[in-house]
């Protein structure tokens, strides 16, 4: 007979009695009766048990955290990037952990472990009563907590009747398949402590800075104290309520034969002594490019059908691992100098102070100062008080003032990214300035100016006067960009100075005569495809915000010929027993500037380091290698750029701070020049010796093809011989011709023994807009992967082989969109 006939005939059986029981009510009260409703209680219970296991986890293996393998980065040479974990943990063997942790556990938590098989009947019905009474108590065993710990979605937390059975059964299922010491292993390395320690290994570590097998009895009692509330018992924030704990916990262990009277006695009297210290995730060569990558390798391996924290798949990538780590000592040696400037420049007796006005809007725009005013505090009340701590501004200092910087350098043969460093300390500062940071490029936007210029027809050895210059914008305003308290020498110099030197009188008349759109569109081609550009004359000097990563992209097609070449990082993925499982190829080569006019824009730029702001390449590290640059500065010294190209490297870097109202106070340091080429030039300087890159390559001028583009340039010369070389728009200053001198004079050129300082522009007769504020965005943004490569919008490309349509007057109808970018201007 089957089960279920089974229960039928017994249910045939039961239910005349209960008709008849129903037919008489009195009888519920009799002996029988009372019995008859327990059974039927009990008969509800059991059905009901019986219905919830098909919705209990199946208990497969519960130590898999222990058999996960984590997908694992590497870099093109085999090297370890990162690693993507699930938890901070490091899974210890029972026989390794110290034994007084052992004692305390069980003495604390279950002290019949042994004796019981998943539930300790006694203790659950001693919970019952007193939580009857008003005194809740927890009769969970070792067992249970277990299996709560690693079911919580399938068993819940709430305090009900249905997840304690659920429980229950789980726990009942872990004891019939392992034995009493697998649980007590996977317990105390599955536990999680607060601060992103999980196990009794990263705990230890974590609050006595010792490994488990070194704990003694008290750091033993008070890490198991916590285990009945980590936050409330919390020995960091809460060291009074831990110690009483911990006390507890001692007490137990002496009620348990594990701990001697005498020496109980001795310890209760002991302090809480505790040596706290964060256990970052071990973060690897190349944190913040991991973490750019974490969520598009989810999605593959979603797709897919693999989990990136447990099958163990390996991802390879372009990433040259000596560079990487070149670079990242490059930066915090860099990011070490540079802070002293800051602590120096914002030290709390000369700057930093409860007066300064930036002080006290930054108390004001604090979480403190929020949970101040939400708690109902006035807000002068609460600003007052923030003032007055001295600790807090100390605090507040500190994190403002951090320098920060980030660095990225690709093959521009393939757009193979090489480096990629995206903060001093991932550990301090998570956010990435490669991809996920947008700052105002200053000068180095520059290039792409003179680029669109050569597009057209211009030469690098065309003169334009080096003179003030005033653009009307419309609505009587004027833009009069200056080159700082240099003036103008009033004398004829060459657009290769001009862009060597970073005159911005220079720049804003070639502006004026290739038009802001046309530069927004060449910029785009080149690489800036995800910062949005706007097309007003301020964009010459660098107003729009973008990324390091794009502009060492677009500096890459420079360096190339013209060529944009989407940055790869992935190359392929494997999965734990080296079987690929997909591959990924480079995006075709776009063709973003004719190589004529690249060949000529590269030649112009090696005269940044040969004579110009960049001299330092030369004179400093001793880079006699074919390499051409350009530094950039931003209003006010807030943001130092400098990218370097070398035909098998393109490397570029960004200092600053994550707040834009925070600066380096100084017109030295703030420079480019000083604060992000060092960064560039030390990772050049060792790429060259460790023959990372060959200092024989050089940059080779190749003659266009294209029989169209060798009629449409004789066709150009043949004008421009019988017209003269002007290019000029109708509203703006004509290039000069060429002087008959064998050598145009150069009064505004620097000694080269003093390489020039980049300037930061003039804005006169336009109303002053403050510095918007640069805080750092979630690196969540919708941004693009670095290593699918997605087929973008071509944008329009100038031609170099014939005159582009004009463009129309500066008038009133840009005067909305480049109000708001004027006073943010970059040399």
């Amino acid at each position: 007979m089957t089960l279920t006939a089974s229960l039928r005939a017994r249910w045939a059986l039961l239910w005349p009695r209960l008709a008849r029981l129903a037919q008489r009510p009195e009888r519920w009260a009799s002996a029988h009766g009372l019995l008859w409703l327990l059974a039927g209680l009990l008969c509800a219970a059991f059905v009901y048990v019986l219905a919830l296991i098909p919705f209990t986890p199946a208990i497969s293996d519960i130590r898999k955290a222990k058999t996960e393998q984590p997908a694992q980065l590497l870099s093109a040479d085999g090297r370890l990037l990162a690693e993507y974990k699930w938890v901070n943990r490091e899974w210890v063997p029972l026989a390794t952990i110290a034994k007084p942790v052992l004692d305390a556990l069980i003495a604390t938590e279950d002290h019949r472990f042994y004796d019981h098989f998943g539930l300790d009947w006694r203790r659950t019905a001693s919970a019952l009563v007193r939580t009857a009474g008003g005194d809740r108590q927890g009769g969970s065993t070792i067992t249970q907590q277990l299996a709560r710990n690693l079911y919580p979605e399938d068993i819940g937390r709430a305090p009900t009747l249905t997840r304690k059975i659920k429980e229950a059964i789980t726990a009942l299922k872990i004891e019939w398949l392992y034995s009493k010491d697998e649980i007590l292993e996977t317990y105390l390395n599955t536990v999680p402590f607060l601060y992103n320690a999980y196990g009794i290994e990263m705990a230890a570590r974590t609050y006595f800075d010792k490994s488990a097998d070194r704990l003694n009895v008290l750091e033993s009692a008070t890490l198991i104290g916590m285990l009945k509330g980590t936050a409330y018992y919390n020995p960091v924030l809460n060291p009074e309520r831990a110690q009483a704990r911990r006390n507890t916990v001692l007490a137990q262990m002496k009620k348990r034969g594990k701990l001697a009277p005498a020496e109980y006695d001795r310890l209760i009297k002991r302090p809480l002594r505790i040596r706290f210290e964060r256990q970052n995730e071990v973060a690897g060569l190349a944190p913040h490019l991991a973490q750019q990558l974490r969520r598009q390798l989810i999605d593959w391996a979603d797709r897919n059908g693999y989990s990136l924290y447990s099958d163990g798949l390996v991802i390879h990538t372009t990433i040259d691992g000596r560079l990487q780590e070149i670079a990242t000592q490059a930066v915090q040696r860099q990011g070490r100098q540079l802070q002293g400037v800051a602590d120096a420049a914002w030290a709390p007796r000369a700057v930093w102070g409860a007066k300064s006005p930036l002080v006290q809007q930054l108390v004001r725009e604090s979480p403190q100062y929020a949970k101040a005013v939400a708690g109902g505090a006035a807000p002068e009340e609460a600003l007052g008080k923030l003032l007055a701590d001295g600790g807090f501004l100390r605090e507040l200092r500190q994190a403002k003032t951090r320098v920060q910087a980030g660095f990225m350098a690709l093959d521009p043969r393939n757009g193979a990214v090489l480096a990629w460093v995206g903060s001093r300390d991932y550990g301090a500062d998570p956010f990435d300035h490669v991809q996920a940071a947008r700052r105002q490029p200053g000068s180095t936007f520059k290039p792409f100016v003179y680029g669109a210029a050569f597009a057209r027809g211009m030469l690098p050895t065309d003169q334009l006067m080096d003179q003030a210059v005033e653009i009307p914008l419309g609505g009587r305003q004027v833009w009069r960009p200056t080159d700082g308290r240099q003036p103008p020498s009033g004398e004829a110099m060459e657009l290769r100075d001009g862009l060597a030197y970073s005159k911005n009188t220079i720049t804003a008349q070639l502006m004026q005569q290739v038009g802001p759109e046309r530069v927004a569109q060449l910029a785009r081609a080149m690489g800036v495809r995800e910062s949005r550009l706007e097309a007003v004359p301020a964009l010459a000097l660098g107003t729009s915000s973008v990324t390091l990563k794009e502009m060492v992209a677009a500096y890459g097609t420079i360096a190339s010929g013209g060529l944009y070449q989407a940055p790869q990082v992935i190359v392929r993925i494997e999965d734990k027993h080296g079987r690929l499982l997909e591959a990924f190829k480079s995006a075709a080569p776009e063709r973003a500037l004719s190589l004529s006019a690249a060949q000529a824009l590269r030649d112009a730029m090696r005269g940044v380091v040969d004579k110009g702001t960049g001299a330092a390449i030369r004179g400093r590290y001793g880079i006699t290698a074919d390499v051409a640059g350009k530094t950039g500065t931003t209003q006010d010294n807030t943001d130092g750029w400098f990218i370097l190209m070398h035909p098998q490297l393109v490397a570029g870097a960004w200092a600053g701070f994550n707040d834009g109202r925070i600066t380096l106070r100084s017109d030295y340091w703030g420079q480019g020049a000083h604060s992000a080429l060092p960064m560039v030039g030390d990772v050049f300087r060792q790429a060259l010796r460790g023959k990372i890159i060959d200092a024989r390559e050089r940059f080779i001028d190749e003659e266009e093809s294209s029989w169209i583009a060798t009629a449409t340039g004789t066709l150009r010369n043949w004008a421009y011989d019988l017209f003269g070389r002007r290019t000029g728009e109708p509203d703006g200053p004509a290039l000069v011709p060429p002087a008959p001198q064998p050598e145009p004079p150069r009064a505004s050129a620097p000694a080269p023994s003093a390489p020039p300082q980049e300037e930061r522009p003039e804005i006169i007769e336009a109303p002053l807009i403050p510095l918007q504020e640069v805080t750092p965005r979630a690196s969540a943004t919708a941004e693009p992967p670095v290593w699918v490569q997605q087929p973008e919008p071509a944008a329009p490309q100038p031609e170099s082989t014939a005159p582009l349509p004009p463009q129309t007057s500066l008038e009133s109808q840009v005067w909305l969109q480049t109000h708001a970018s004027l006073d943010k201007t970059m040399s």
